[in-house]
């Protein structure tokens, strides 16, 4: 593989790979990390302080030394950037070939075009869907099923604008090295994507857009302001090109987003509504404070609990104060040909979702199938008519207090067995196709990804450490769960269609659960494990 005297590339080399790891690409990750390694490191493990005093008995709120950058009226983020004006629809999903064409010809303004959460960071996953983005602003991708079905590119004024979502900070890549030690995950992701695409983007009229995952502080938006002005120098784009979009998918976030706007004020595409990371956090931060913050099982927690009330209300006001987008979360309904009636009352639960988006002053909002794209469309049509976006509507009547954000017993719904069993069985099956290497999976009429599977394994943690007793049953212990795990694998063996059940990888899925959600301490992210057992 090639590499330089600092950069080492372990992983074995496919076709084509050159075209990606260019010269030009591993002087730029040399350049990011010797700039950014130290940082980071530190900020992840000012990540591991601020959890250390959530455990003792601290309490999140909103910080006293950036009062004056809260308080100060007149600053604003960037203009929004060309293809990034109208974001009433954006859809999401890894960069798989299928899922690239799918995407970019669904309708949808923008394509979250995913690294992160929607894939599983297998090297190959990770080259070859760079070399798809390539070719799709190269108008050279095309797809056959194998039943002999063909998928081509629409015309380029009818595709959506692509947004890339690196891995978080808190990720690395196994298969590169600097200095001998494993290079970020994140600046290995957008390195790789701005030496390979950011100028075909520019030459379409267009530019390098991202989506920041996981962030928990302004200092970490920093960080990759800092990042974007570095890769900008590095290769003659000039400064302000980059635009990204914030999921504020932890609670800490929550208490920053000024922050982080103003962080990234000449880069800053807005604050996307991450939901389901956003309950993972909650779990996560106050996993050990007892019943206050115990959620009820996950498919009972609703947007309209308070505490989600506030975290969604607030990040529409703070962008909107600051003129910059606020994009809503996820529909993850996947349409069934075979049963209508699942799809009309799924559909009619997507059109209310939107509809209290758009309502509440959101520009655009997400979606996991492309057959969801006209719900969405339709509802945000009817609210914003011929205008692009709302950012007009600053919801002065919105006030969020720290108490808000954190009213998480306030939330109504309830701890089932069928609930326990919904974490323990989609687990499961997520984490046998993510072995695999598959982040995005169809289970039960959802797609899910690793943030529900997140979600899923915590609860359980949660549960059995608060010594929780289910409305219809007993109290949850890890007795009981490692005797739901077992029923929970036969259901699914029995489902599975004849030959399709992998008894080994459900037996490494199941070592891994245990793993993550039975074992005393708490593992930050079962994607750290996960990606420990893969090649």
């Amino acid at each position: 593989m090639p590499g330089t005297e600092r950069v080492e590339i372990t992983g074995p080399y496919g076709d084509r790979y050159d075209e990606i790891l260019t010269p030009q690409a591993i002087d730029l990750i040399a350049t990011l990390h010797g700039e950014l390694s130290a940082r980071r490191f530190e900020l992840l493990a000012a990540r591991r302080r601020r959890q250390v005093g959530l455990s003792r008995g601290a309490m999140l709120d909103f910080l006293p030394e950036t009062a004056h950058i809260r308080e100060d009226p007149d600053w604003r983020v960037a203009p929004p950037a060309p293809g990034l004006i109208d974001r009433r629809v954006e859809i999401t999903g890894p960069t798989e070939k299928k899922m690239t064409i799918n995407a970019l010809n669904s309708g949808a303004n923008v394509w979250l075009a995913d690294f992160e959460d929607a894939n599983t960071p297998l090297w190959d996953n990770m080259i070859t869907g760079q070399l798809n983005l390539k070719d799709a602003l190269d108008r050279t991708i095309d797809f056959t099923s194998p039943e002999g079905k063909e998928y081509a590119l629409r015309p380029d004024d009818e595709l959506a604008t692509i947004v890339v979502r690196p891995r978080g900070w808190h990720l690395d890549e196994k298969h590169i090295l600097i200095d001998g030690n494993r290079a970020s995950g994140s600046l290995v992701d957008f390195a790789l994507y701005m030496s390979t695409c950011a100028q075909r983007q520019i030459d379409k009229g267009k530019g390098p857009y991202f989506y920041l995952a996981k962030n928990e502080s302004h200092l970490e938006a920093r960080l990759w302001d800092d990042a974007f002005n570095l890769a900008q120098d590095a290769l003659g784009i000039p400064r302000g090109t980059i635009r990204a979009t914030v999921l504020i998918e932890t609670i800490p976030a929550a208490f920053e987003m000024e922050e982080i706007l103003f962080e990234l004020r000449y880069h800053s595409a807005g604050l996307n509504a991450g939901r389901w990371d956003y309950l993972f956090s909650v779990i996560k931060k106050f996993r050990t404070r007892g019943r206050e913050f115990v959620l009820p099982e996950r498919n009972s927690v609703t947007m309209t609990a308070p505490f989600m009330r506030a975290y969604t209300e607030l990040l529409v006001r703070t962008c909107h104060r600051r003129g910059a987008h606020a994009i809503g979360g996820m529909a993850a309904f996947i349409p069934s040909r075979r049963d209508p009636e699942v799809n009309a009352r799924a559909l009619a639960k997507v059109r209310e979702d939107k509809m209290r988006e758009s309502g509440d002053g959101f520009d655009g909002s997400w979606v996991a199938h492309p057959d969801l794209v006209p719900v969405c469309k339709e509802v945000f049509d009817g609210v914003l008519g011929p205008d692009p976006n709302q950012v007009g509507k600053t919801r002065e009547d919105v006030s969020v207090t720290a108490e808000d954000l954190l009213a998480v017993s306030k939330t109504p719904g309830v701890i089932t067995e069928a609930g326990l069993r919904n974490n323990i069985s989609v687990a499961l099956q997520y984490l046998a196709a993510w072995l695999g290497g598959d982040g995005a999976v169809a289970i039960f009429n959802l797609m899910e990804d690793a943030a529900t599977a997140e979600i899923s394994r915590s609860q359980v943690w949660q549960w059995i450490h608060n010594d929780v007793a289910l409305d219809d049953g007993p109290v949850v212990t890890r007795d009981l769960v490692e005797e739901l795990i077992d029923q929970e694998l036969t259901k699914i063996r029995e489902r599975a269609a004849p030959g399709t059940f992998d008894a080994a990888q459900y037996g490494r899925a199941v070592a891994l659960f245990t793993e993550v959600a039975l074992a005393d301490s708490f593992a930050d992210f079962l994607t750290i494990p996960a990606y420990e057992r893969m090649p």
